[in-house]
């Protein structure tokens, strides 16, 4: 049995960050083109927040990508469906839903280096160090988090619970 029933983040506080985050993207691509692209499935929903948030003009693309197997990190990434947009000579933003170990997103980041953006750095809505087993550090922190699995506000476990608009802390019974 699994218990969902403990909320870590609020909504509110969710608000609170993507406020926050958007001020600091507002401030850093002023006036300057931004190509978004948010992995799905879990960021879809961080993403549509962020971005309606945003001032500067946007492009917004999707990546959908895995290395969890339920609540374990098989170290493989996956790509199940690439961006449709070039980013060659952009400014380009990663939009992820959490960082836990680091693997998935560091080799997201080393494959889409490859396509030669003028810039490219990390949004993350939720970041858990004490997982980290890569060197990578979001550029853009939403809330830092301890190390227990999360689901809520867009995050899952095996497809579920992603539609509370708070986080809440996953138990098993």
């Amino acid at each position: 049995m699994i218990d969902t029933s403990e909320v870590l983040i609020t909504h509110e506080q969710i608000q609170e960050m993507l406020d926050r985050l958007a001020a600091e993207l507002n401030r850093d691509y002023a006036g300057r083109p931004l190509v978004v692209v948010g992995i799905l499935t879990g960021a879809f929903i961080f993403c549509s927040d962020l971005v309606r948030r945003l001032e500067m003009p946007v492009i917004v693309d999707f990546m959908q990508v895995s290395s969890y197997v339920g609540e374990i990190s098989t170290g493989n990434l996956k790509i199940k469906k690439d961006m449709s947009y070039d980013i060659a000579g952009k400014d380009v933003l990663i939009v992820e839903d959490i960082i836990d170990t680091g693997r998935t997103l560091a080799l997201l980041k080393e494959q889409l280096l490859k396509r030669g953006p003028a810039s490219l750095k990390i949004c993350t809505a939720f970041d858990k160090p004490d997982r980290r087993v890569t060197e990578l550090v979001p550029d853009y922190n939403g809330i830092t988090i301890p190390d227990k699995f999360i689901v809520g506000y867009g995050l899952d476990l095996d497809g579920e619970y992603r539609n509370y608009d708070d986080i809440r802390v996953v138990k098993q019974e």
